[in-house]
């Protein structure tokens, strides 16, 4: 239906609030984040950083983020990071209370009355029990596809009583709360789910605020609202059970102007993800969306295998980053909507951040373009004129896919030849996690949080570490991070790290672009937050409601 004159001009002047109270029914329709992107995995077992994203609407956590506590409730928090709650943003979500029996001993009191719903095929309605959650650890712990290290602080999980979950520690771990409480791989199932094919979406159950209830493949994945979610929200004087929407409806969508028209013409109530070049296009054919702009979470960067030959020798590496003209990059490609450096460590990470003035010379210089100190340095490690390499690229993101043809022009002034391999993104993923990558892999890493970033992307055989880094004298650098309570320590220990890992350059460090969430006016209680945990947005998703007489009156059925 063609959008009316008056109610383009009603949004325009600010908006009309068409409904003081929220409103339940309809249907949330999202372009996530990860829009192109297809599940990779519906058993918690398979160890994938998407399940949250994917099926965190049913299996929910001990912990999530308060998003009383967000930047548009008034609060510090914007609930962008991919993965990083800190202290104070966190709530206690099937864990209603929490507290160390002794230095390394946590006690977990689980809330009572949390139903698992029925489930055909999979079980009967019941309440959620302590034993629960010791499976759902049990059964990632014994995953022969578990990262290594990860649990390694945890020495068992008990149930002491229905409601009483205790984790006893070999040693303490300062990502505690991360690790198995609002992680990637912290989702709570039903023990029922050792008597199903964990793989099957259809299987997919647990006490969250939406139940997965159908998943068309490459289309869409289709979220229908559990009656018997147990979380209410306080508005005003008054509180609500969740959730307002009936269903969430996650479209995948590879082509980026098949979704930006699906946003524009109202077919998405939210596309989370916009590149900047599309934005002020946007702004003016569709000047009714509502905005966020937000540092993007996920590092970019060429990993360059230090475990083969030419890019073990660290003169080649820097060599490899004085040749990219990082801040033409910033300037041009971004159009300014860049960082030059924002990674490993996030502006949002607070303390742990410094920034690139703070950086020492030796990191500083790894910025800055000069081709002729590139080809000085890759002469003296006698890598010839004509020197060619694979890159490899995933054909799933639109920037990378733009910045390539760049990419490659900068190392041609250097005299070396990029050959670029475009992969889907199974194949792509499939690769760097089993280590048969090629020498150079253009990608996107998350920045977790503080520590994580370090530990995954650096430690010695960790999964995500794309680059083969290997240094016993830093892995036990982290080793030492991570049994730090002193978060003041911490702050110190893993500035150094970060400035350590910079200056080895194992990567080629690229600018970090801004990203752009939209959303039309009708979608209520919302800001542009993105996750309540890590890569986790079920919570925000639950206290949304949809205006449905602003969203008629503004043309759309």
């Amino acid at each position: 239906m063609i959008r009316s004159f008056f109610a383009l001009l009603l949004t325009c002047l600010g908006g009309a609030s068409w409904s003081a109270e929220p409103v339940y029914g309809g249907d949330l329709n999202v372009g996530t984040v990860h829009i192109t992107l297809s599940p990779l995995s519906w058993d918690p077992a398979d160890w994938t950083w998407k399940s949250n994203h994917d099926h965190g609407s049913a299996r929910e956590q001990l912990f999530a983020g308060d998003l009383t506590k967000s930047k548009r409730n008034g609060g510090p928090y914007s609930f962008i990071a991919d993965a990083y709650l800190p202290t104070d943003s966190m709530r206690g979500e099937l864990a209603e209370h929490w507290y160390w029996e002794d230095p390394l001993t946590l006690v977990v009191k689980l809330r009572t009355g949390v139903i698992f719903p029925t489930k055909l095929g999979v079980m009967e309605a019941r309440e959620l029990v302590a034993d629960d959650v010791v499976y759902s650890y049990d059964l990632v712990n014994e995953s022969p596809k578990r990262i290594a290290t990860y649990f390694d602080h945890i020495k068992r999980v008990e149930a002491r009583d229905d409601h009483t979950v205790v984790f006893h520690l070999r040693h303490f771990n300062a990502e505690w709360p991360y690790r198995f409480g609002y992680g990637y791989y912290s989702g709570i199932s039903p023990r029922e789910m050792s008597q199903v094919d964990r793989k099957s979406w259809k299987n997919v159950t647990g006490t969250g605020p939406f139940q997965l209830e159908r998943y068309v493949q490459a289309n869409a994945h289709i979220y229908r609202k559990n009656e018997q979610y147990w979380d209410r929200i306080s508005l005003g004087q008054e509180s609500y059970p969740l959730p307002f929407v009936e269903r969430v409806i996650y479209r995948i969508i590879k082509d980026e102007a098949t979704y930006l028209t699906a946003l524009r013409t109202g077919q998405l109530d939210i596309l989370e993800a916009i590149r900047w070049i599309a934005v002020d296009h946007l702004k003016k054919t569709t000047p009714e969306l509502r905005w966020n702009r937000y540092l993007a979470t996920g590092g970019q960067f060429i990993s360059l295998r230090v475990d083969q030959k030419p890019f073990d020798d660290i003169r080649v590496r820097r060599a490899m980053n004085l040749a990219v003209n990082q801040q033409e990059i910033v300037d041009h490609f971004y159009g300014g909507h860049a960082e030059l450096m924002a990674y490993p460590q996030h502006p949002e990470f607070g303390e742990y951040f410094e920034p690139i003035e703070a950086m020492p010379d030796s990191v500083q210089e790894l910025f800055t373009h000069d081709p002729e100190e590139a080809r000085r340095l890759l002469d003296e490690a006698g890598v010839p004129e004509g020197f060619s390499f694979d890159l490899q690229v995933c054909s799933c993101s639109p920037s990378h896919m733009d910045l390539v043809p760049l990419l490659e022009s900068y190392f041609a002034q250097v005299g070396l030849k990029t050959n670029i391999q475009t992969m889907e993104y199974a194949s792509f993923l499939s690769t760097m996690t089993t280590k048969t990558h090629g020498p150079a892999y253009l990608m996107t890493s998350g920045h977790t949080n503080p520590m994580t970033t370090i530990r995954k992307s650096f430690v010695s055989g960790q999964t995500w570490n794309p680059s083969q880094y290997s240094d016993p004298e830093f892995d036990e650098k982290v080793r030492v991070l991570h049994e730090t309570r002193d978060e003041q320590e911490r702050i110190k220990i893993l500035r150094n790290l970060t400035r350590e890992i910079l200056e080895q350059a194992p990567y080629v460090w690229l600018p970090i672009p801004y990203v752009h969430t939209a959303w039309w006016p009708w979608v209520k209680n919302y800001g542009g937050e993105l996750r309540a945990g890590a890569v986790r947005p079920w919570p925000i998703y639950a206290r949304l409601w949809i205006d449905h007489e602003l969203k008629e009156q503004m043309g759309f059925d």
